[in-house]
């Protein structure tokens, strides 16, 4: 006992440690729990860098085909095990039906999703943006509903808890946030930095409305800058088994800066009015704020598609081989060849037998 305390002092700390450390022991000897995270976004912007560093992998990220799944384990001192089941979406928004195949009634109760966007390219950034997001409201809109037809007052149990971070916000009746946890994150931020000011400030602003409109969490990540690999992998541990979110203290809004905003700390009055460009303004009508956003965003930075290119045959990518179905493979291919060309050679037969009765 330091000089200055008494004995309540003491008893009271001493108190105040014992309920932390019963705190802690529930913690860890609840039963083991399973959860999910389901990455989806920009082709090459990160996705697979961003699991491979949470999952504490030091390998090379390989191109996603199509929907790939992993997961991964903590253990516990009651040595239980949490498991989360990580998918991930490949080729942008060419693929974006198959997040069905993600987000079911299954995994939506404990589902955490997020969205990698390429800062560096600001032109496929809106379209990404949204084909995504309205895809994924969808299907999770659609698993909840499932949901509460087996377990009445799933739905209700879901909006209360997305919407309890916003009580005595000022925000709260303006906002529509996603049913289930969601973070925006905006990769190839060492890129991104050497931006204009001016465009930095107008993504970074849109990107503000955006995450805050639908509830989200907003950080920016390289795989150049440890500070922003250790925030990315500590958010993505907060998704996996709920533990802390990077501290609200290391909030950052600065354009000039990487953005870090946790779920419920921007407002509208600090993000401002959406950057309309100059000559614009009595052009515009909208029908809502985010329509409003995506006009000005737009008319600076002109959206462009994302064709869809033909990929390379996956069967043919080492990363997939399996020798057995391989061997099966060439010798159905060789047989199919031969096929082809038996059916080439009996038609040149019969064309040269239809020629000869024309003589």
């Amino acid at each position: 006992m330091s000089k200055g305390e008494s004995i309540w002092d003491l008893a009271i700390e001493t108190v105040h440690q014992q309920e932390k450390e019963g705190k802690d022991g529930q913690q860890e000897n609840r039963p083991a729990e399973e959860s999910s995270v389901f990455l989806m976004g920009s082709k090459s912007s990160g996705k697979t860098s961003i699991i491979l560093r949470f999952l504490d992998r030091d390998e090379a990220a390989k191109p996603t085909t199509a929907l790939e799944f992993t997961f991964g384990r903590r253990a516990r001192n009651n040595l239980a095990k949490d498991v989360v089941n990580i998918w991930e979406l490949g080729g942008g928004t060419f693929l974006s039906r198959l997040v069905d195949t993600a987000v079911t009634v299954n995994s939506v109760r404990q589902l955490g999703i997020i969205l990698v966007l390429d800062l560096s390219r600001p032109e496929e950034l809106w379209v990404t943006m949204e084909t995504l997001l309205k895809q994924a409201r969808a299907a999770t809109d659609r698993s909840i509903t499932e949901l509460d037809k087996l377990q009445p007052g799933t739905k209700q149990a879901l909006r209360k808890k997305a919407l309890e971070k916003y009580d005595g916000h000022p925000d709260k009746d303006m906002i529509d946030p996603f049913p289930v946890p969601l973070v925006i994150i905006g990769g190839k931020y060492d890129v991104f930095q050497d931006f204009d000011s001016e465009k930095r400030k107008i993504i970074c602003k849109t990107l503000r409305f955006v995450a805050h409109t639908y509830g989200a969490s907003l950080l920016f990540f390289s795989l150049k800058m440890k500070q922003l690999i250790d925030r990315g992998r500590m958010m993505f541990n907060h998704l996996a088994f709920s533990t802390s979110a990077p501290h609200p203290k290391s909030m950052q809004l600065e354009h000039s800066k990487p953005i870090y905003i946790p779920a419920a700390a921007d407002d509208f009055q600090q993000i401002g009015p959406p950057p309309l460009p100059e000559g614009n303004v009595g052009t515009m009508s909208a029908r809502n704020p985010v329509e409003l956003w995506k006009q000005a965003f737009t008319g600076h930075f002109p959206q462009v598609s994302a064709v869809p290119t033909v990929q390379d045959d996956p069967a043919k990518d080492p990363q997939y081989a399996e020798s057995s179905i391989d061997a099966m493979r060439q010798q159905k291919d060789e047989e199919l060849e031969r096929y082809r060309k038996n059916s080439e050679r009996k038609a040149r037969e019969i064309a040269r037998m239809r020629d000869g009765l024309k003589m």
